[in-house]
């Protein structure tokens, strides 16, 4: 029998209301089953009662049993099959919510890369803080965004302050490992791609998936960071190569000389051609500031939906 008292506040004019997906209560029914996709946020599972089977490249074919823990990265491909009825709380977050970003950083960069993924076993602290959880967001009423970030919070510094250092180290390495592939994929392809629907398709992500997942890497929307790259990429070709300005524009896929004219006229406050007097004079050219980016000169769209 649940013993606790019930919530004496009325939180119906809270400022803060509950915030849904971020930390849940969840119940699976046996033989319940979720397939492998692309995840658009980091996820944790903590596991309260049952058997559930993850299928991941972290974690194939595992049973998570009572009492254990496991973290798939944004962008990893998870898979999962309830074995028996299961309880558990499922934590979805863009960042790390922790109280010191030092000493994250120095667990996640001082890991090494692991042989084996094994689930993390509920230390006694753990242990205490996701039942009380459970028990918060079992009531009717879910608590409120302001208190689950507090817990939230709570939740990393425990888990980066009382567990060894090799182990919370492997815990967390896939966030490294992701937004490293993920970097390395932007930066392999940005020059190519025409559309953020093309991007996003090429990496196998819906539109909105690569958006949430660049714009959190990155702190900009795609089109804002694609076209501030290919500024700076067409101002070293017009200043620091011989090549042809018809083959620059070519290669940056403008239409025709005119639009990429008043791209760069627009970018760098001249025409081609004179930028290029001007630098062999010893003028220094920068880009402009801007307040918009993209424009109808630009090859690349700028039809963000954020």
């Amino acid at each position: 029998m649940n013993t606790c008292p019930k919530r004496a506040t009325n939180c119906t004019p809270c400022p803060h209301p509950a915030r849904r997906g971020t930390l849940e209560l969840r119940h699976y029914r046996q033989r319940t089953h979720f397939p492998a996709e692309k995840q658009d946020s980091n996820v944790m599972l903590f596991i309260l009662k049952g058997n559930l089977l993850i299928n991941s490249e972290e974690y194939p074919g595992t049973v998570l049993k009572p009492e254990q823990a496991v973290l798939q990265a944004i962008g990893s491909k998870m898979e999962l099959l309830a074995m028996t009825d299961v309880e558990c709380i499922v934590f979805r977050f863009n960042e790390v919510p922790t109280l010191c970003q030092q000493n994250f950083r120095e667990i996640v960069n001082t890991s090494i890369t692991p042989i084996t993924y094994t689930p993390l076993p509920f230390n006694e602290k753990l242990r205490y803080l996701i039942h009380d959880l459970a028990s918060y967001l079992s009531e009717p009423t879910p608590p409120c965004s302001a208190y689950t970030d507090l817990k939230c919070q709570e939740l990393i510094y425990v888990m980066t302050n009382f567990y060894p250092r090799p182990s919370i180290s492997t815990f967390f390495y896939p966030i490294s490992v992701y937004t490293e592939s993920f970097q390395y994929f932007v930066m392999k392809h940005y020059a190519k791609v025409r559309s953020t629907e093309e991007f996003a398709h090429l990496g196998g992500y819906s539109v909105a998936t690569f958006r949430r997942l660049f714009k959190n890497l990155y702190g900009v929307p795609v089109y804002e960071w694609i076209i501030n790259k290919r500024r700076e990429s067409i101002l070293r070709d017009l200043l620091k190569s011989n090549d042809r300005i018809g083959d620059i524009s070519q290669r940056y896929g403008f239409d025709n000389l005119s639009h990429f004219s008043h791209f760069c006229t627009d970018s760098f406050g001249d025409a081609p051609r004179n930028l290029r007097k001007r630098a062999a004079a010893g003028e220094s050219i920068k880009i402009l500031s801007r307040e918009k980016e993209g424009g109808k000169n630009s090859p690349f769209d700028n039809q963000e939906a954020e």
